[in-house]
């Protein structure tokens, strides 16, 4: 499988995988398909999302601040590397959003599907401050945080709707 860049760059899996900053950033390879890779990215969270709501809240913030984390610097590299701003393959930026966005919602899988959905939805949306965001920063950092607010803004609508309908 081939990752089209501009400028007639082609990347191949077995190089991205020498690499692990870009294997990491590409969501463990989920990224090479060129069928919705940041739908991909967000549905591989979702089994890691269940394992860390069973783990407890401590382990849960912090692989997920540590996939943040690394994620801003293998995004940016790979970014560098492919000489792309923000290429579509990179989805690690939605395996992070999910987390947060699942981050206070109860261990229930009706409750990750909706975290799952309300995410997307404003991540291909960009409403408001995402869309700023995503318009203005750049590198790493640019990436991922209109990500993160999005999984921030789905996460915080989705406790308060847990808080009021099931006193979670």
């Amino acid at each position: 499988m081939k990752i089209r860049l501009r400028r007639s760059h082609t990347t191949r899996a077995r190089e991205l995988g020498l690499d692990p900053a870009m294997w990491f950033a590409f969501g463990l390879g989920t990224g090479l398909s060129p069928w919705g890779p940041g739908t991909l990215g967000a549905l591989l969270a979702l089994p890691l999302a269940w394992g860390l709501k069973l783990a407890g809240p401590m382990p849960y913030a912090i692989v997920t601040i540590v996939i943040v984390a690394v994620g801003i610097w293998s995004a940016g590299r790979s970014a560098r590397k492919l000489a792309t701003p923000d290429h579509s393959g990179i989805n690690i930026d939605e395996v992070a959003g999910l987390l947060i966005a699942a981050a206070a919602l109860p261990a229930d899988w009706r409750w990750l599907a909706l975290a799952f959905c309300l995410f997307r939805l404003l991540d291909i949306a960009k409403p408001g401050p995402i869309r700023w965001l995503d318009r203005h920063l750049r590198g790493g950092v640019g990436i991922m945080v209109d990500d993160v607010l999005a999984g921030a803004i789905a996460g915080a609508l989705l406790w308060a709707a847990a808080r009021w309908l099931v006193g979670a």
